[in-house]
């Protein structure tokens, strides 16, 4: 199972078979290490209606015939509207079968970018893993409720002022307890600036392992 980190808050995950691209926020982001027009993935899950997470979705969707998955609401108001017409909409709660093994679409606290919407993150069960992705998200009690997920790798925002930050980011893990973590939205942009270094040291005080995986990099599961 491959991870490779893409920039920003965009992950490609492969299993071998099927290809999934999160958040594909590439033209515009300055940590980006791919262009848009260089991912083909097989399906494409948004987990919110920021520009620096629905990104380039629509366009990779149409030029590939990629499924987007995301929340109804969002499929009904922004990605439909759009003119793409392979669309899993699912919503918060419940596991959904895919061609891949199955996912699960979760809370997550942060605005949505479009009004009457909401965020998510998602639970993959992937390549014999299962993969957290949390999105844009504030430090919540809802995270224990995750540890009965197994989690291997729990992908978590440390930027701050937008998402938590660093000492909530290790608060969640604490709760989470994934096997490891990959900390993600940070570095992008001037007001998000962390050092990821000292997140590290920081879950390592804890007992909790981390790794940083810096964009165009792959982690292997």
């Amino acid at each position: 199972m491959k991870i490779t980190y893409l920039g920003h808050a965009c992950f490609m995950l492969d299993d071998g078979t099927t290809k999934v691209i999160v958040d594909p926020f590439l033209t515009g982001n300055p940590k980006a290490t791919v262009s848009a027009d260089e991912v083909a993935p097989d399906m494409i899950f948004v987990t919110h209606g920021h520009d620096d997470h629905l990104g380039d979705t629509v366009a990779i969707a149409k030029r590939t015939g990629a499924a987007v998955c995301c929340l109804v609401d969002m499929a009904t108001a922004a990605i439909g509207p759009a003119g793409v017409e392979n669309i899993v909409a699912a919503n918060i709660g419940g596991w959904v079968p895919t061609k891949f093994g199955k996912v699960k679409f979760v809370n997550a606290i942060h605005g949505s970018g479009i009004p009457g919407c909401l965020s998510c993150g998602f639970i993959f069960e992937m390549g014999g893993k299962r993969i957290y992705h949390a999105g844009d998200t504030a430090l919540t009690a809802d995270m224990a409720l995750l540890a009965d997920e197994n989690i291997d790798v729990a992908l978590l925002p440390i930027g701050d002022f937008f998402t938590m930050g660093p000492k909530d980011a290790v608060k969640a893990a604490k709760m989470i307890k994934p096997a490891l973590t990959v900390p993600m939205h940070y570095n992008t942009f001037p007001p998000i600036a962390q050092d990821p270094n000292a997140f590290a040291a920081a879950m390592s005080a804890e007992g909790l392992k981390t790794a940083i995986v810096n964009p165009g990099e792959t982690l292997e599961v």
